[in-house]
């Protein structure tokens, strides 16, 4: 089974397996998109609503790899989905890939290239150059804004 982000929509993704999505992608699309998911959603399509301890399970994985507030809570819910159903992730979002990667969770893109590495993002102070592992508000050194690094 594939488990469709909005992006599958937009760009007309088309497979031949069975195929699911959850609910809040309906909300991101528009147009033509919006059709897409109307017609493959009564053609038989699967809606998934993943369980909430599954979706706290991806929240600590996308915090663990620091891409926690780049993921929308309909991503985070996509992975959850995915993870549950054992099923392969369709996107084009980077931080969803990375997520996915680290759990595990086999992803297809559809419009660029995929994610070469999973990677574990730092953080790093905009005044005071000082380096952290995990995302927040503010520096607690000096109170500057903190900006996701590259490890590498």
């Amino acid at each position: 089974m594939y488990v469709l982000d909005s992006s599958a929509f937009i760009n007309e993704y088309h497979t031949d397996e069975q195929i699911a999505t959850i609910p809040l992608v309906r909300e991101e699309l528009e147009d033509e998109a919006a059709y897409r998911f109307d017609a493959l959603e009564g053609s038989g399509m699967h809606l998934h609503i993943p369980e909430d301890n599954t979706v706290e399970r991806i929240e600590r994985a996308a915090g663990e790899t620091g891409d926690l507030a780049e993921l929308s809570e309909t991503d985070i819910r996509l992975i959850a989905a995915a993870f549950e159903l054992d099923s392969r992730l369709v996107t084009d979002d980077y931080a969803m890939q990375n997520v996915a990667e680290k759990l595990d969770v086999a992803v297809e893109v559809i419009a660029r290239d995929g994610i070469s590495e999973q990677r574990d993002w730092l953080f790093q102070c905009a005044g005071c150059g000082r380096e952290f592992d995990e995302n927040r508000d503010r520096c607690p050194v000096c109170g500057s804004s903190l900006s996701r690094k590259n490890p590498a």
